[in-house]
């Protein structure tokens, strides 16, 4: 294992086929050390073993997902309560596997990865409110008669989600009339890897943004979302106003002056706010 965290995550976030499970287990390693290494291996260890696990034979998105509620909800208990929201280890996938509880998000990275080396279809799916798993063929119509795909709770252990059931899910979540569900479930398709990926960030981002004490994650997590790809250009802004707060005058006017470049090109009159909101941070110093 060569390269800081920084460096692995960047290329890896690269590769033709980012791998969903190897880039969570560097956003663990990046918010402690001591998940690097060791712990990583053991993590990927641990989703092979629960893989192994899943019944040979099984055919079909509900067999499937009645396999991995039997073996990740109901046998090794795998869910997710509302205290989980407020504990960072809930983002991390390292924790999660240890803890058996976490965010929607991140036991659905679970689902999917042990469904994905099971060879199972799979796929992550994000209603409004709630990041659930897909067993399936998401859009398609199937074979006649076949459901073309079974949705799945794992913050409730895995429980199968009828359209009736997702509805209610959503609006519970956001408050959105009935039918939500099924419309989001039509524009949105499949989450790929670095959606989900982005996703946990801007989770662990919201989680960190409204204590003092957690800027130091909130930093990093911005820092991470800005070596994807794709990624917000608004970010940059964020994490210069961040720098500034942190104490780092110098190095938040500079971000800032970097950002105003960029905003100049199209919004003259907003580039030039940025960069008086440069040279106050310069200020400070004095």
């Amino acid at each position: 294992m060569t390269g800081s965290v920084r460096e692995r995550f960047a290329a890896a976030a690269r590769e033709e086929r980012p791998d969903l499970a190897e880039l969570c287990l560097l956003i663990g390693a990046e918010a402690d050390p001591a998940l690097d290494g060791d712990a990583a291996d053991l993590a990927q260890i641990e989703l092979d073993r629960l893989a192994g696990l899943m019944p040979y034979g099984v055919r079909g998105p509900r067999e499937w997902a009645e396999a991995l509620h039997r073996v990740l909800g109901a046998g090794h208990g795998f869910h997710g309560t509302d205290a989980d929201y407020g504990r960072l280890e809930s983002s991390l996938l390292q924790e999660v596997l240890r803890r058996r509880r976490g965010l929607p998000i991140l036991l659905s990275v679970v689902w999917m990865e042990v469904a994905r080396r099971a060879g199972a279809p799979v796929h992550g799916v994000g209603l409004p409110g709630r990041f659930v798993v897909a067993l399936g063929d998401v859009g398609g119509a199937g074979a006649a008669g076949a459901e073309p795909f079974v949705l799945v709770d794992p913050f409730d252990g895995g429980r199968p989600l009828s359209p009736v059931d997702a509805d209610l899910l959503v609006a519970r979540s956001t408050g959105s009339p009935p039918g939500a569900a099924r419309a989001a479930l039509a524009s949105l398709g499949p989450a790929d890897p670095l959606d989900v990926v982005r996703r946990v960030l801007g989770n662990i981002r919201a989680w960190a943004a409204p204590r003092p004490d957690r800027m130091a994650v909130q930093l990093w997590s911005i820092e991470l979302t800005l070596l994807l790809p794709r990624h917000p250009a608004k970010l940059r802004y964020e994490r210069a106003g961040l720098l500034v707060k942190m104490g780092d005058f110098l190095g938040g006017a500079a971000a800032m002056e970097e950002y105003a470049d960029v905003v100049g090109a199209f919004d003259p009159e907003t580039a030039t706010a940025i960069r008086s909101e440069a040279r106050a941070a310069r200020a400070l110093l004095n």
